[in-house]
């Protein structure tokens, strides 16, 4: 069953981020992936309650990526894990066509899950 406190559901799945901030771009990968935001692992912090925009992109395999989706976001939380940091940011108000593109990204990430897990457990889900 899904966290009562959570706006959308959460699917565990890695892709390849970059956060830009200014001209700086932080590298990343993510740990999960929801409509209103993501969880991310860094080598370096990033400060909590800045406007940032993120590029995600999918990991097929070593050398084959998706095209990346670049979203408006904030930084709502970052935090030290041993010696890397993990980033929380949610998404900002986003346009039609960006929507779309993160729906379409999203179901491709609910189909994984589907294949993978026969019972289908999200991430909240598996960790009740």
């Amino acid at each position: 069953m899904a966290d009562p406190q959570r706006e959308h559901p959460r699917y565990a799945h890695e892709a390849s981020v970059t956060f830009h901030v200014g001209v700086k771009e932080y590298l990343g990968r993510t740990k999960n992936v929801s409509r209103g935001g993501l969880c991310a692992d860094l080598a370096d912090p990033i400060p909590t309650g800045i406007d940032v925009d993120v590029s995600i992109s999918l990991v097929f395999s070593d050398d084959v990526h998706s095209e990346a989706l670049r979203l408006p976001a904030r930084v709502a939380w970052c935090t030290d894990v041993d010696d890397a940091h993990q980033v929380g940011i949610a998404f900002r108000p986003l346009d039609s066509e960006r929507t779309e593109y993160l729906a379409v990204l999203l179901r491709y990430l609910g189909d994984q899950r589907a294949e993978k897990s026969p019972r289908g457990l999200s991430v909240d889900d598996r960790f009740k």
